[in-house]
């Protein structure tokens, strides 16, 4: 049976005083058939940057979307159970990802159907278990109290464990670099190479 997560939300009364503004069970909840075993809880999404902390009281709202609102960011947790390889390999990661306005960020042919990519920078804190986070060619173990820099890089998460695994993450909308080409901003990033021309000049191109 899936978590339910109190959430509290503070602010300011009239007189400028600290105050709880709410405090109940997060409700903006995502499960699915196509992803078994796995719950996502939205607790709080900013939909610009800098985040306004004198705003709605309630911004988990809507459908629930994988990425971040454009420069802005989401904070939630994901509860994923132990795997069953049997039904893993029966499963439609394209289909499940769609179902969250993701169907395009799936990884087509890799090595875990729900190989997935976003233009965003993930922080991530294993709360409780343990899981294996997949990247294109590594599997990395990660337990409890361990934490994620996630950049934009292709991956997956495989809970081969016994027992249930939280994360909490916060996934920001992010590009490449601020000081990137027009164009290669967003995506996997492009690195460049220095070449050095016959007349002496230092040039940097993009390898292909």
């Amino acid at each position: 049976m899936a978590r339910s997560f109190r959430r509290v939300v503070t602010g300011h009364d009239e007189q400028g005083t600290a105050i709880i503004e709410s405090d109940m069970p997060a409700t903006q909840i995502l499960q699915r058939a196509n992803r078994p075993g796995v719950t996502l809880t939205n607790f709080w999404l900013s939909y610009g940057t800098p985040a306004e902390y004198d705003g709605d009281t309630e911004t988990c709202t809507g459908q629930f979307v994988l990425h971040p609102p454009a420069a802005g960011s989401v904070f939630r947790c994901v509860e994923f159970e132990p795997e069953d390889p049997a039904v893993m390999a029966t499963l439609d990661g394209r289909a499940a990802f769609a179902e969250m306005g993701a169907a395009d960020n799936i990884v087509e042919n890799a090595r875990h159907p729900f190989m997935h990519r976003t233009d965003s920078v993930d922080y991530a804190i294993i709360l409780t278990g343990e899981i294996y986070m997949l990247l294109d060619n590594e599997d990395v173990h990660l337990k409890a109290g361990d934490v994620v820099v996630q950049r934009g890089t292709n991956h997956a998460w495989s809970n081969r464990g016994s027992e249930t695994c939280i994360i909490a993450f916060v996934l920001i909308d992010a590009v490449t670099s601020r000081t990137a080409d027009a164009g290669q901003n967003k995506g996997i990033p492009r690195k460049k190479t220095l070449e050095v021309t016959a007349a002496g000049q230092t040039l940097a191109k993009y390898i292909e």
